[in-house]
């Protein structure tokens, strides 16, 4: 119930939020890598698979999409749907080479294949090479409703996320769900069960790849343009980077995640101008070039301080009071 009341209240921040000042392609943003981490958690999280290549489908989405908007004149919710369909078949592909290795050996095929599509990436006319695929214009929804305006393409992007969030919980909690966490916690004793656990750790990729595909998607449509950036290895990292920060294998945690590491990457140089406003000390003034450096520093805390992530020790810490509160109780009773 408690979570469920979260998610409400969350929800309704995201709905007031353009009416309270906040800037609605920077929410936009925090959105669609919201939603990138939470697909990235239901691999790493909930199956315990770690991929290295989940940029290739936040990319391969987001080119697809920007290239049959730009160039064959689409809706947009055409352009998603086609961005989001050639995530999935990518995930499929790879899906089927990586789930023949475990462990690190599973990592690493990822990361090969993600490579690999990088290259073809750099080197495609349609992607624009170096520069990117650029000037990808909004359209119309349905062909009626102009996204030319961010608040009314806020709302669409929030409803998008919501849905495909809400999926992400059904499939958390469904008895597929949970054949997942046994793989996670024991595969071989799943497989003695008689659990075809490949067939599962496919879906699951699948399914992963997908959602992170229709996260990039929602990005190129935000941002008009779509770079080598997002299919690059640092953009697998980071996405990793978001999951452990939040709290890996917790619906909330990748939100959070996300939150904290786009705020850094936008928000650093602003942070950093009014620290040196405030203490008079000018070498604040240069947080804005040290992005990388920060997040370095704040994984590294979360490794020592927080292992289970923001949202995991607050989930723990509230646990283990709850016990004590439980065990006083009985001993007073």
């Amino acid at each position: 119930m408690t979570r469920k009341i979260l998610y409400a209240l969350l929800l309704l921040a995201l709905i007031v939020a353009p009416f309270v000042g906040a800037y609605p392609v920077f929410v936009m943003k925090v959105l669609c890598f919201a939603l990138f981490a939470s697909a990235f958690n239901l691999l790493i999280g909930y199956t315990g698979l770690l991929s290295f290549g989940h940029a290739a489908f936040l990319a391969s989405a987001g080119y697809t999409t920007g290239y049959v908007i730009k160039t064959f004149g689409l809706t947009p919710e055409l352009g998603v749907l086609a961005g989001t369909l050639a995530a999935l078949v990518l995930g499929l592909v790879a899906g089927v080479f990586a789930i023949r290795r475990q462990g690190i050996y599973f990592a690493m095929v990822t990361l090969a294949l993600a490579q690999l599509l990088y290259f073809i990436f750099l080197q495609a006319s349609f992607t624009g090479g170096e520069d990117g695929l650029q000037g990808v214009p909004r359209g119309k929804l349905f062909g009626l409703v102009d996204l030319g305006s961010d608040t009314t393409l806020y709302y669409v992007v929030l409803l998008g996320v919501t849905l495909a969030f809400a999926l992400i919980v059904r499939i958390v909690h469904s008895p597929f769900g949970q054949v997942l966490a046994a793989i996670r916690e024991n595969e071989g004793r799943a497989i003695s069960l008689g659990y075809r656990t490949d067939a599962f750790k496919l879906l699951a990729f699948v399914l992963s790849a997908g959602l992170a595909g229709l996260a990039g998607a929602l990005k190129t449509l935000v941002l008009g343009f779509e770079t080598l950036g997002d299919g690059y290895w640092t953009m697998s990292g980071l996405v990793v980077l978001m999951t452990l920060v939040g709290g890996m294998g917790t619906l909330f945690g990748p939100l959070v995640g996300a939150c904290v590491i786009v705020s850094l990457e936008d928000r650093l140089g602003d942070i950093g101008e009014m620290l040196a406003s405030v203490t008079g000390v000018d070498a604040f003034r240069g947080l804005g070039d040290s992005v990388t450096t920060v997040t370095g520093l704040i994984f590294i805390v979360c490794v020592l301080a927080f292992r289970r992530g923001i949202v995991g020790e607050v989930v723990a810490r509230v646990g283990a009071l709850r016990g004590e509160a439980r065990v006083a109780a009985k001993e007073q009773g």
